[in-house]
């Protein structure tokens, strides 16, 4: 989708390059991230507002580092690098880059020396993050020293005229207080954008250009009912209405209650045209006796494509499939040294359907990040318990059962689930829990209830505080919500008589347990 507006991000592999977009996107900017080699003349016919050159773990002096094309310094269009992106510039435009020695690595406290709009209101000095080995020795001609460090006498640098700066920390990470105000004031002072992206624009332009695409043609979503499929499902809707058809399959593997919420909600409150497959049994039959998570995996994905499949021949004729793909998951390697990324990701069809099902694929989310399509899904009206729904496993509780799945231990899981649910949703802070839920172990443990003794279950309790899932830290539950979820899920879910806290973090655990 063309935006009027927007600032283009060319990554050299940083770890963090996707926080300079959703700094960015904070001040109501659009942004993309895109291939580091990407042509200036290729670039200019997308008109951006500004240029952002990322970091990187390379070196601007070892042979075979990436690079940018050198006329991007010529397009007139506002420039700012970002550590090795500093150093690129620098290097590029005929400054000298000195190969470090000693790598400087964690706060610094920098002084801002001479006037610059990438500074403007803060101030004096600043704590930043430094991460970096290279430092600039000497600054191409036309560019002054705007700020300094103790290890760095070049930690800022400008040539006004042309607007190109470069800044040798990463104003995009927590650890710089001030460095969203930085990116701000270089997207909306220096490159003159006025941060009206909004969702509701997003929307707005996401239906005529939906409407344009599929035409008379009908759609068919794939709802799980999680956030990003629910909130396409809501978009097209809105946009296409009776044209789109949606196959939601029941697996049996779901929370407490939610194959019904889906359906009440879609089929009955949106009134979209619901196919839902029940195959509860389906999928426990071909899971009986299995234990390895792997092979759990395969099966219910095998399971899941035979299922949806026959839902989708009973639709009838359908060009389009839509999918919840989101932007973190368009940005893939495409560089030797594992580094830089670009938007290359390019689907014809949905892994592993059947040979007489071809679709066009629509991915109406493409552009978003996760905490975006949850501010779509409020602009569409969808339900809190929808729009903040945590993050779940394509297996669903499959992979939070350890050991063999079946009917009773499904059922036995959901229970004690729902009340580790209801508890922490009673915590006034509980948005700020990434992920809770309970485990199934494949032991039991020795008991005593009344006056008899038991050989029961037990069931651990996982809840996380992340970012975005890849690294994540045990959240500090307080005792008294612990009591209450061990007390319910003992009195209140027959064959369990032990509750157990994981108290482990990402890494070097993963958040599920399978």
């Amino acid at each position: 989708m063309k935006h009027s507006e927007w600032i283009a991000i060319l990554d050299y592999g940083s770890q963090v390059t996707q926080l300079i977009a959703r700094r960015i996107r904070e001040q109501k900017v659009y942004c993309e991230i895109i291939r580091f080699d990407t042509k200036a003349v290729d670039l200019a016919k997308r008109a951006p507002k500004g240029i952002i050159l990322s970091g990187g773990p390379a070196s601007v002096t070892d042979k075979g580092s990436p690079l940018c094309d050198p006329a991007l310094f010529d397009l007139g269009i506002p420039i700012l690098g970002i550590c090795y992106g500093m150093q690129l510039t620098a290097q590029t435009l005929g400054g000298k880059v000195h190969r470090g020695t000693k790598r400087e690595y964690g706060k610094a406290m920098m002084q801002v020396t001479k006037p610059c709009p990438l500074f403007q209101g803060l101030e004096k000095n600043l704590q930043v993050w430094m991460s970096h080995g290279d430092k600039v020795e000497a600054m191409p001609a036309g560019f002054e020293t705007v700020a300094t460090s103790d290890n760095c006498p070049y930690a800022a640098m400008q040539n006004a005229a042309k607007k190109i700066y470069g800044v040798q920390f990463h104003p995009e990470v927590v650890h710089t207080p001030q460095g969203a105000q930085m990116l701000g004031n270089f997207a909306c002072k220096v490159c003159g954008c006025s941060g009206d992206w909004k969702m509701s624009k997003f929307i707005e332009d996401n239906i005529q250009a939906i409407r344009a695409k599929v035409g008379k043609d009908h759609v068919l979503l794939g709802l799980s009912g999680g956030v990003d499929s629910s909130v396409v499902a809501a978009l097209l809707h809105k946009a296409i209405g009776k044209q789109l058809h949606c196959v939601f399959v029941d697996n049996g593997l779901l929370r407490y209650n939610e194959a019904r919420e889906v359906e009440e909600l879609f089929g009955n409150a949106f009134g979209i045209d619901l196919h839902t497959a029940h195959s509860q049994n389906i999928f426990l039959d071909a899971l009986a006796g299995v234990t390895d998570p792997e092979k759990k995996r395969k099966i219910i994905g095998k399971t899941f494509i035979d299922v949806f499949a026959e839902k989708a021949r009973r639709v009838g004729k359908v060009k389009y499939l839509a999918q919840g793909t989101l932007y973190p998951d368009v940005i893939e390697s495409v560089s030797p040294i594992g580094g830089p990324s670009a938007t290359i990701k390019s689907h014809h069809n949905v892994g592993g359907l059947p040979a007489d099902l071809k679709f066009d694929l629509i991915e109406p989310l493409r552009e978003l990040f996760k905490d975006e399509v949850r501010a779509v899904g409020r602009e569409l009206g969808l339900p809190s318990y929808v729009v903040d729904r945590q993050p779940f496993p394509g297996p669903g509780l499959a992979v939070r059962i350890l050991g063999d799945i079946t009917r009773e231990r499904v059922d036995l899981l959901q229970l004690a689930d729902l009340r580790v649910r209801e508890e922490i949703l009673k915590m006034e802070n509980h948005l700020d829990v990434w992920q809770y839920f309970a485990v199934l172990l494949p032991i039991q443990t020795v008991g005593v209830m009344g006056d008899d003794r038991t050989y029961e279950n037990v069931v651990a309790v996982r809840a996380v505080q992340s970012l975005d899932g890849m690294t994540a830290d045990w959240f500090k539950l307080p005792y008294e919500v612990l009591d209450s979820i061990s007390s319910r899920i003992i009195n209140e879910v027959k064959g369990v008589n032990r509750v157990v806290y994981d108290i482990s973090s990402k890494p070097p655990s993963t958040i599920e347990w399978e």
